[in-house]
């Protein structure tokens, strides 16, 4: 069987964006890639992020907000920049072949919980699309 494939998800906090593109990858493609997320000014996985993932049966519950630092040294196939608003900087991290999608920062909605989580879930089922679109067949 050949190695699987490796990717890194880059999203400045590494709280929700990058942290369900990593529940996803490691779901829906676990047979062929392997996926670890990371920010530039790391925080905590978002409650909601948690909860939209459940709702699709993926447990991100014990996934934590990573230092791009602690991952220095693997070698990845794909580095993803997830980054959307004009103020976030997401830093350059060596990779085979770098991609950048930005996807609307979830977090940064305000609002009560059903209008919050009514976001996440969008968010959520964008990119895992784009997911199934660019790597089912890399």
């Amino acid at each position: 069987m050949p190695e699987k494939k490796r990717i890194l998800f880059i999203c400045t906090h590494n709280a929700a964006r990058s942290q369900m593109a990593e529940g996803l990858v490691n779901q829906i493609l676990a047979e062929s890639h392997v996926a670890q997320s990371a920010g530039t000014k790391p925080s905590r996985v978002h409650p909601l992020a948690i909860e939209a993932m459940a709702e699709i049966g993926i447990d991100i519950s014990n996934q934590w907000s990573k230092r791009i630092e602690e991952l220095r040294g693997i070698n990845f196939d794909y580095v993803v920049t997830l980054c959307s608003d004009a103020e976030e900087i997401c830093p350059f991290f060596p990779g085979k072949e770098h991609i950048h999608r930005g996807f609307q920062d979830p977090a940064s909605i305000e609002g009560g919980h059903d209008q919050v989580l009514a976001v996440f879930r969008k968010v959520r089922d964008e990119i895992r699309e784009w997911i199934e679109a660019t790597f089912i067949t890399k």
